[in-house]
């Protein structure tokens, strides 16, 4: 759901059915990291690496140019030195010789998590919605930039508050606007508009997803990127459809809140007021058509290749081989890839916990909001970075 946007792309499933896992705890045992050999990573013989190849290199120019994922650190990431050598080489590397190179320059280890041995993996997307630069009856909803008035505490103020964002009133933090006030026109008169939306619905939903291209009426489209958060309580919809016995808490997901919204739009605005959370909107470029928006790491991600991940454990570009199931048309279906850690959330939490980044539009919308399964992941480090944290080797 985005630099790191906190909201980013985390479809509604995630939102109303992930917990924080136990083992953020420090009193439970930590995850380790076991290895394996190539040949007995299933489904890794003969798999296609050029789309995750060509992935891996977006994200090495951009450790190369900023090292921006090192910027946290993370239990098994290291550090940019520890990638410097094998992403040079990644750049000098044709994509026919993908598999030589990752076997060559790494070792694969399969994360064990004693707390979730097995594994959490969702999904999300970039949505499409109708969307104009200027209001009119058919887009009435005003799509915000980022307040000038919003600001980031500091860990003194936010330990003394409790705030992490809000604004200065009368000279002291205070939190900021909710949801309700600003719907009802608490910014209006300050030229924070960016884009103009058919429906509130959709305006709703592009703030849990983060992240969203407007169709414009002109046939072109606009990228809106995660800018900021009001630093108010998030509250998830789904959660509050189940309490109320609106919706059975095994039927909620994204499709299905959506037609009990539209179906209720009197109580849907008030459900939307409630989640007093809100989320700011800057336009970044479209770029290459066939990449979705930039990830926590600010590269392009590409479409089942991506993988939004905890940075307490990984860092962005890590390499990380995924064995799990995705929705089909009639029934759960094998997913075996190489994907590449370029983006993060704050529901994903697990050593063993990744969010599918599902691409672009409607269509792909439908499977990233039923995606919830387990699995099993395998992540393969710089043989300089395995032998500097003691890692054995297969």
């Amino acid at each position: 759901m985005g630099g790191t946007r906190w909201l980013k792309g985390l479809c509604i499933l995630t939102m109303v059915l992930t917990t924080t896992p136990a083992s953020a705890d420090a009193s439970n045992p930590p995850p380790r990291l076991q290895p394996v050999a190539w040949s007995a990573i299933a489904g890794w013989p003969g798999s296609d690496l050029k789309p995750s190849f060509a992935a891996f290199q977006r994200s090495c120019r951009e450790i190369l140019k900023t090292a921006r994922g090192f910027k946290r650190a993370s239990r098994f990431g290291g550090d940019p030195a520890d990638w410097q050598t094998v992403c040079n080489e990644a750049l000098a590397t044709p994509a026919e010789h993908a598999r030589a190179y990752f076997e060559q320059g790494f070792e694969a280890y399969r994360v064990v998590d004693p707390v979730r041995p097995e594994g959490l993996f969702t999904g999300y997307f970039e949505p499409e919605y109708r969307g104009s630069r200027t209001p009119s009856p058919a887009f009435p909803v005003a799509v915000y930039g980022k307040p000038d008035d919003l600001v980031a505490f500091d860990e003194a103020t936010e330990a003394r508050t409790g705030l992490r964002y809000g604004r200065i009133v009368d000279g002291r933090p205070a939190p900021y606007l909710t949801r309700r006030e600003i719907e009802a026109g608490a910014l209006a008169d300050r030229h924070l508009e960016i884009a103009w939306m058919a429906s509130p619905i959709d305006a709703y939903f592009m703030q849990v997803q983060g992240s969203a291209r407007l169709n414009l009426p002109d046939g072109s489209f606009m990228r809106l990127a995660f800018a900021a958060k009001s630093g108010r309580p998030y509250t998830s919809i789904g959660r509050l459809l189940a309490e109320r016995a609106h919706l059975p808490r095994e039927q909620i997901g994204m499709e299905t809140i959506r037609d009990w919204m539209a179906a209720h739009p009197a109580e849907a605005r008030e459900l939307m007021a409630e989640n007093e959370s809100y989320v700011f909107f800057r336009e970044i470029p479209v770029g290459d058509p066939h990449l979705g928006p930039p990830g926590g790491e600010q590269v392009g991600l590409t479409a089942e290749v991506s993988l939004a991940v905890d940075r307490r454990y990984w860092t962005y570009g890590t390499p990380v081989w995924l064995d799990t199931q995705v929705p089909g048309p009639a029934a759960d279906e094998p997913f075996r890839r190489l994907m590449v850690a370029q983006d993060t959330g704050s529901a994903i939490r697990g050593a063993v916990r990744g969010d599918i980044f599902f691409g672009s539009g409607h269509a792909v919308g439908i499977p990233a909001g039923r995606m919830q399964a387990g699995g099993s992941m395998v992540v393969l480090l710089p043989r300089a970075l395995a032998l500097r944290l003691g890692l054995a080797r297969p």
